[in-house]
């Protein structure tokens, strides 16, 4: 499912629900530089729908992944991030 922003870009899921709205990423893990443009990309939604916080869900498939939630934060915002 696709949504459109503001400025009529394309983001992968967003969740309106009791009045909130989420606003969810979703990648498939390419490494780290990869990752690094996702949270870009969801920062750039965040600015749109003049949210502090947003989610990047990534599906590795890697033998060996560290699958995990972590937090990170990029000035006044906050992604949750989730490797699966």
């Amino acid at each position: 499912m696709e949504a459109r922003t503001r400025s009529l870009r394309r983001t992968d899921v967003i969740v309106d629900y009791r009045g909130e709205r989420y606003v969810i990423e979703m990648k498939i893990w390419h490494g780290a530089e990869y990752n690094r443009r996702g949270e870009e990309q969801l920062l750039g939604y965040l600015e749109d729908y003049q949210l502090k916080r947003g989610y990047m869900l990534s599906f590795n498939f890697n033998q060996k992944k560290q699958i995990g939630i972590r937090e990170v934060r990029l000035g006044d915002k906050v992604l949750i991030e989730a490797i699966v």
